[in-house]
């Protein structure tokens, strides 16, 4: 047969077709995106069969009157049928080692590994929206729900290194050490697991600052037993990085968790030190005036400022914050008050015409939320990444991000005491 132009994916999986065999949550557009990605590194044979089986059905979709045979299938993949590199942030050419990035977001783990001369083979995340970010950035649709076996067997052997933004769950400790068994049901679990069957050589674990005291401090505990008791993993003790010593104007605070197999015998790590260099929330504003829906209505504004008396009359400081340019940023956060503790002036205003259905006016003041693409710069992505959805999903997905830059230079130190390609 003749292959006519090439076929999206995006229409594949996402707009066209409303059939079981390419169902959007199912990891079908997944293996085939890790196949094309992987064809350099040898790691795309893992991924090949079910690259080749679903290709097939694909094109047996688009050419109902063909038989469509597994060669067939498989000189479309080589011929490059589908199309994934056109993107901002393409897999590395020559990459110095590989890992896997877990509960990915949008990628902000990839970033500073790709920077550093990483090459991702697995991507998993469960939120659709997440996902969508990832793929128009990345060129590969993440595997979905981790905590499945369908999902954990498309993972590779043989990568060195294990990253996982992992959310904070309390264990059900049932027995008195708080081991391995103690973890089942929760995300971490499913974290040990995969350290347990593919042994990498480090592993990198991000949370937030409240793990260290979650549930009494046992969740902390039973963490760092398992992966010293239970996997045998050297794990210095971990450390609370702030974004805003490594160069983002952000103040946020997060617990990070790193680990050596003990094959690479590294008993010892610094982390990395903080960069001496002052940056502010002018570094990274709008150079120009942002749309008018950014800025808050008069009425709104009133809300505000009442709700910050109501709890300063109760003596606590819970409320709205406006940032000077000469300050740095609340960390940003997906819900509650997120938006709320950044809020910025803007006196470049000039057009006061609602833009959406507001109650009141917009205020005079130039009182505005920060926009979705500075609080990408506040995580420390750079301007060539694409934001594909809406603002408020915009808001959720960096706010559940990791801080970029820090994440590199703590994995920059990782790389220096594990054996990877120079």
């Amino acid at each position: 047969m003749k292959l006519k132009e090439k076929i999206s994916l995006e229409k594949v999986f996402e707009k066209e077709y409303k059939v079981k065999l390419v169902e959007l949550e199912s990891n079908k557009e997944a293996v085939i995106t890790h196949f094309l990605h992987n064809s350099k590194n040898g790691v795309s044979q893992f991924f090949k069969k079910d690259a080749v089986k679903y290709t097939k059905e694909i094109l047996q979709y688009e050419y109902p009157k063909e038989e469509i045979s597994n060669i067939v299938a498989e000189e479309a993949l080589q011929y490059g049928i589908f199309d994934t590199f056109d993107i901002p942030f393409p897999p590395v050419e020559n990459p110095k080692f590989k890992f896997i990035d877990l509960f990915a977001g949008i990628g902000g783990f990839r970033l500073a590994m790709q920077n550093l001369g990483g090459k991702c083979v697995f991507t998993s995340e469960w939120d659709k929206d997440a996902k969508r970010t990832y793929k128009a950035n990345f060129g590969e649709r993440p595997f979905g729900d981790i905590t499945k076996e369908e999902t954990k067997a498309f993972i590779p052997d043989g990568f060195d290194l294990l990253c996982a933004g992992f959310p904070c769950q309390a264990f059900s400790i049932a027995g008195k050490r708080g081991g391995f068994e103690d973890t089942r049901g929760t995300l971490f679990f499913d974290v040990a697991e995969i350290i347990k069957r593919k042994q990498p050589k480090a592993i990198f674990l991000e949370n937030v600052k409240g793990l260290r005291n979650h549930n009494g401090g046992k969740t902390l505990a039973t963490i760092l037993n398992v992966l010293r008791n239970d996997l045998g993993y050297f794990i210095p003790e971990p450390q609370i990085i702030n974004a805003k010593d490594f160069g983002v104007p952000q103040n946020r605070e997060r617990i990070y968790i790193v680990g050596f197999h003990p094959s690479t015998n590294v008993t010892e790590f610094n982390y990395p030190k903080p960069l001496d260099k002052k940056i502010t929330f002018a570094d990274i504003k709008e150079k120009e005036v942002p749309a008018t829906k950014y800025f808050l209505s008069t009425q709104y504004v009133q809300t505000l400022v009442n709700h910050k008396a109501r709890h300063e009359g109760k003596g606590n400081g819970f409320g709205y914050a406006i940032i000077s340019d000469n300050e740095i940023a609340n960390a940003v956060v997906c819900g509650g008050m997120g938006r709320e503790r950044n809020l910025v002036l803007d006196h470049r205003i000039t057009d006061f015409t609602p833009t959406t259905h507001i109650k009141g006016t917009v205020n005079r003041e130039g009182i505005r939320k920060m926009t979705p693409r500075e609080w990408a710069r506040l995580q420390g992505f750079p301007d060539e990444f694409i934001i594909p959805v809406a603002d408020a999903s915009a808001y959720k997905q960096f706010g559940n991000s990791v801080a970029v830059p820090a994440i590199q230079a703590t994995a920059n130190e990782i790389l220096k005491l594990i054996e990877v390609k120079k």
